[in-house]
């Protein structure tokens, strides 16, 4: 069975155990056997990750590898890589083979990785079910009844169905952190600029950032420490030394102090997310943590600013596909005029209309100061709760979902809900602080529940060690659905 967490494959390929093309191959018959029940993948070149597998045994024969090398990845389908389709799961993109390759792919390739294949996720990005992609919906693995959560959902299922050791995915509003907590894997969203945005395909450009997935923070801190990276070609990219992101792993919690936001246990938080709460709370306890009370008081005013930031970055970012240079071209149109709106009508999904004519609406003369200037100003209060509460406390810890995954069909149909439930996430990415998911325990039904850590800039190593201490006394992260384990 292919249930190794990232670490292991790269322990078994170092020490001869097995080889990279028959851990590959392992992988891809898992994928032909169990991707049609979820829709984890929807791009797969088997020939590709069989040439890439026969590189890295090449390069760990001769003894240039590293701990990364011949360990397979699976890809969002939001990261460009030369050679493969990267659609970002839309009609508008479904032709469109990408002729360069993404700077966090590249850093991946550059140690050896195997790429397994570009899994499923809300068109552009846009949604928290995973059920807006053009290619289909993905169902969580754990109950093929739920979303996975979106808009990383393809990503968290592959790696929860043991499809993938790990995979990358990005991060806009909680898109890595929200399907991590639904499918029972750890997910870490970056500081803003640490991880570069060149060849990632833009939503919104001032919160996107781009994480790693897998089963443990362990394994997330491995994968982090080769994708960041200054990157010239990101204008947003921060140029600081490299960091080893495993180094703090293993630190005792003694003294830690960990903020808890009464906005964060709200009412509308189900029972079984309220338990996964208090039970992570005495096991950090237990450890040799304090809880401290803080307070995030601009928590419900981050969901509007943050659709109307958001949603008119995704205007302007979305206005290149026209149909002229690559993409969909809409076949009958009489004039130039047509062509682009014939074009866009038919390329782009509801959700992702919705969200152009949302940021059209913002950005237009007589509304640009009563909702864009405002959601600008909000963002900066947000950011300021959380430096306020970050001078009490190392860490704040939280929900990352008001409730377990819910029902395909649920949400699609109700977007102001969908947007209601990323109410614990949007404020981390208005802010561009590091936050993880990690898993904490089931609810009803049997359906993961996740947790999140929020820290203060560049705390990528406290927070992953965090979580990897509560995991060495859990064993949550390491469980399957049923046959998988």
């Amino acid at each position: 069975m292919t249930a190794y967490t990232l670490k292991q494959a790269g322990d078994m390929l170092q020490s001869k155990q097995i080889s990279a093309t028959e851990l590959a191959q392992e992988y891809l018959a898992a994928i032909e056997a169990g991707n049609p029940a979820i829709n984890a993948y929807i791009t797969l070149d088997k020939a590709a990750t069989l040439a890439e597998a026969a590189a890295a045994d090449a390069r760990i024969a001769a003894g240039h590898a590293t701990a990364l090398t011949g360990v397979p990845i699976a890809y969002k389908d939001i990261f460009c890589q030369q050679g493969w389709k990267s659609a970002c799961a839309s009609k508008m993109l479904d032709n469109f083979v990408s002729p360069y390759t993404a700077t966090v792919v590249q850093n991946l390739l550059n140690e050896g990785m195997v790429t397994l294949g570009r899994t499923n996720m809300d068109e552009f990005a846009m949604g928290s079910t995973t059920e807006s992609s053009f290619y289909g919906a993905t169902q969580n693995p754990w109950s093929l009844e739920n979303v996975p959560g979106g808009s990383s959902g393809g990503s968290a299922a592959a790696v929860a169905a043991r499809l993938a050791p790990a995979a990358l995915g990005s991060d806009t509003g909680g898109s890595i952190r929200q399907p991590a907590s639904h499918c029972g894997i750890t997910g870490l969203k970056p500081t803003y600029g640490v991880v570069s945005r060149f060849g990632m395909v833009a939503y919104a450009s001032s919160f996107d950032q781009a994480g790693p997935m897998a089963q443990t923070a362990e394994d997330c801190a491995l994968l982090l420490n080769a994708m960041a990276s200054f990157d010239e070609r990101d204008s947003t990219s921060l140029e600081r030394e490299q960091e080893d992101y495993t180094r703090a792993l293993n630190q005792p919690l003694k003294g830690l102090k960990i903020g808890l936001p009464k906005e964060y246990f709200a009412q509308s938080n189900s029972a079984d997310v309220q338990t996964a709460l208090q039970n992570v709370m005495d096991l950090l306890k237990a450890q040799g943590a304090e809880m401290v009370d803080v307070s995030l008081p601009q928590t419900e005013l981050s969901i509007p600013a943050y659709y109307v930031l958001a949603s008119a970055e995704a205007s302007t970012n979305l206005s290149r596909y026209d149909g002229v240079r690559y993409g969909h071209r809409a076949a009958q149109f009489g004039d130039l005029d047509e062509m682009y709106s014939n074009t866009r009508a038919e390329g782009f999904g509801s959700e992702v209309k919705r969200r152009i004519m949302m940021g059209t609406y913002v950005l237009s003369h007589g509304y640009y100061d009563a909702y864009y200037l405002k959601a600008q100003k909000l963002r900066r209060l947000v950011a300021n709760d959380f430096q306020t509460a970050l001078q009490d406390c190392d860490l704040i810890l939280g929900p990352v979902a008001p409730t377990a995954a819910p029902k395909l069909g649920s949400d699609i149909h109700d977007p102001v809900q969908m947007y209601l439930s990323d109410i614990y996430t949007i404020a981390v990415n208005l802010a561009g602080l590091p936050a993880l998911s990690h898993p904490a325990g089931f609810g009803a039904g049997g359906l993961p529940v996740g947790l999140q850590l929020i820290g203060n800039y560049f705390d990528e190593a406290r927070l992953l060690n965090v979580a990897h201490r509560y995991q060495q006394v859990t064993d949550w992260h390491g469980r399957a659905p049923a046959g998988l384990e």
